[in-house]
C-alpha cells in the first residue's frame, strides 16, 4: 500500500487547548474547526474537545450540521451567519448561535419568528473590511434585536482583527482603539481575539477567545515556530521511500529538466506530491525528514511524487520513512518555504489515501 499518511495526534491537541487556556485563563473558549477542523478531521477534533470549549466555530449552517450528525450537542457559532433565511429555522432548532453582520441578515431575522430564543452576535467592522456593521450602526443594530422576541437578551459583540499577528501595525492600533471605544460601556459578551491576538493582545481578550491555528499546533505568529510558543503539531504529514536512483553527473531530474545534479548523485523517489496537498511551488532545496538526515528536495514536485537528494545520507533505504512537516520539520518552515502560510498547508492535504483505505476495507 502506498505509503503517504496525515497522523493526527490528539494528545498534542489537548496539550495545545491547555496552553490556550493558560494564555486566556478567565475566558471562555470557541475552538474554531471551519474547513474540517483546518484539515485535521472535524469529527476527530470535535470529538476531543466535546465538553472540554464552550462552543465550535464554524463559517456556516453545514459544518455545524455535520457537528450535530456526529451526535456532538455542543453550542456551534456560526461566523458567517445564515446565507438564506430559510436557515433560520434549522438554526433554531438546533440551538447554534448565530453571528450577524449585514443588514439583510438582520431583517431575515427581525421577520422569521421562531420558537426558541436565538443566540446573536453583532459584527462590528472596524477596519478588517470583510463582514460587520459600521460601528455608526451598531446602536440601532443592538435596539432591533433587544426588541426581538425570539432573540435572547445576552447579545454578542464581536469584531476581527486584520494585524494580530503583527500588532505594532497603524491598523492594529486603530482597530483596537476603535473597538476599546465602543466596549467601554458594553457589559455583555465580547471576543476580538483569535490565536494570534490571544499572544498579541492579551488586552483585549474578552469574554471569548478564538483559537484555531494554534489550536492545531502552528505558529499565528510571523517568524515564530510552534515551539516557540510551546505548541504541538497535530497535524504530521509523512511517507516513506519508494525508489531509489544513482545518477551521474549533468543529468537531469523531474519535469522541465530544471534541476541537473552537479555529482555523482544518490536520489530518493517519495510518493507524495501537489495531488495530496504538498506545494508544487515550493523552493528548490526544501528539506524533507529521512531518518536522521534533513536532505533537500530537487527537481520538480510533480502529482504523486517527489525526488529528493540523499547523497549525504548514509544507508537510506526503499521503505525508510519521510517527514514532510511535523515534530522534525516545522509546518511553518514549509510554508515559508512555499511562499505561504501553514493555514493554507494544513486545509489543502488531499483525501487519497483516505479514499484508498475505505475502498480497502
Amino acid at each position: 500500500m502506498r505509503g503517504t499518511r496525515l497522523h493526527i495526534d490528539t494528545d498534542a491537541l489537548m496539550h495545545n487547548f491547555k496552553v490556550i487556556q493558560s494564555k486566556a485563563p478567565h475566558q471562555k473558549i470557541i475552538a474554531m474547526v471551519k474547513a474540517n477542523a483546518y484539515g485535521c478531521g472535524l469529527e476527530t477534533v470535535v470529538r476531543q474537545l466535546q465538553g472540554q470549549v464552550n462552543a465550535f466555530g464554524v463559517a456556516f449552517l453545514a459544518e455545524a450540521m455535520q457537528i450535530r450528525r456526529f451526535g456532538v450537542l455542543d453550542p456551534c457559532v456560526l461566523f458567517e451567519g445564515i446565507h438564506e433565511q430559510c436557515e433560520l429555522k434549522i438554526v433554531s432548532e438546533q440551538g447554534f448561535e448565530l453571528v450577524i453582520h449585514h443588514s439583510l441578515q438582520l431583517e431575515w431575522l427581525l421577520n422569521t419568528p421562531c420558537d426558541s430564543p436565538l443566540k446573536v452576535w453583532i459584527k462590528i467592522n472596524t477596519g478588517m473590511n470583510r463582514l460587520g456593521f459600521k460601528m455608526n450602526q451598531f446602536d440601532e443594530v443592538w435596539r432591533k434585536l433587544k426588541a426581538c422576541p425570539w432573540v435572547d437578551s445576552h447579545i454578542g459583540l464581536m469584531t476581527h482583527f486584520a494585524c494580530a499577528d503583527t500588532p505594532k501595525h497603524p491598523l492594529h492600533q486603530r482597530q483596537m482603539k476603535d473597538w476599546q471605544t465602543l466596549i467601554a460601556t458594553w457589559g455583555g459578551p465580547l471576543s476580538a481575539v483569535n490565536s494570534a491576538g490571544i499572544w498579541t493582545s492579551s488586552s483585549l481578550l474578552g469574554s471569548h477567545v478564538r483559537p484555531g491555528l494554534a489550536l492545531y499546533g502552528a505558529s499565528p505568529i510571523p517568524d515564530l515556530f510552534s515551539s516557540d510558543l510551546e505548541l504541538l503539531p497535530v497535524m504530521t504529514f509523512t511517507s516513506v521511500v519508494m525508489a531509489l536512483q544513482y545518477l551521474n553527473a549533468d543529468e537531469s531530474i523531474g519535469y522541465g529538466a530544471t534541476y541537473v545534479t552537479q555529482r555523482i548523485s544518490k536520489i530518493a523517489v517519495v510518493p507524495v506530491g501537489y495531488g495530496d496537498g504538498y506545494p508544487r511551488h515550493i523552493k528548490d532545496g526544501t528539506c524533507v525528514q529521512i531518518g536522521a538526515y534533513q536532505a533537500p528536495i530537487v527537481g520538480r514536485v510533480s502529482m504523486d511524487k517527489v525526488t529528493v537528494d540523499i547523497t549525504d545520507c548514509t544507508g537510506v533505504q526503499i521503505g525508510d520513512p519521510v517527514e514532510l512537516w511535523g515534530a522534525r520539520i516545522p509546518i511553518e518552515y514549509v510554508a515559508k518555504q512555499a511562499g505561504t502560510i501553514p493555514y493554507e498547508l494544513m486545509c489543502q492535504v488531499g483525501p487519497r489515501e483516505r479514499l484508498l483505505n475505505l475502498y480497502l476495507k
